[in-house]
């Protein structure tokens, strides 16, 4: 299975922790619950993830299943991807 983790953490990090060494989270946090990412940023990840991999996000899956952790993100794209 790809690693989907490896460049999402990096554009969390980059993007809304602002590269923060400090501000670490694991890959089952909830992005929202550790306010990490707001209703905006999710539209930034939503671009990113088409931009990125080819995908098209639907609106019926913007939802926490698919976009509210890393481990979430890993699963939605491996299902888009396969």
């Amino acid at each position: 299975m790809q690693d989907f983790k490896t460049p999402l953490r990096s554009f969390i990090q980059d993007n809304f922790l602002m590269g923060a060494t400090g501000t670490t989270f694991g890959d089952a946090d909830s992005f929202m619950a550790r306010r990490i990412i707001d209703s905006t940023g999710f539209l930034e990840l939503v671009m990113f993830l088409e931009e990125t991999w080819g995908v098209t996000v639907q609106d019926d899956e913007m939802v926490p299943e698919n976009l509210d952790s890393l481990d979430a993100l890993q699963g939605y794209l491996a299902r888009k991807l396969a």
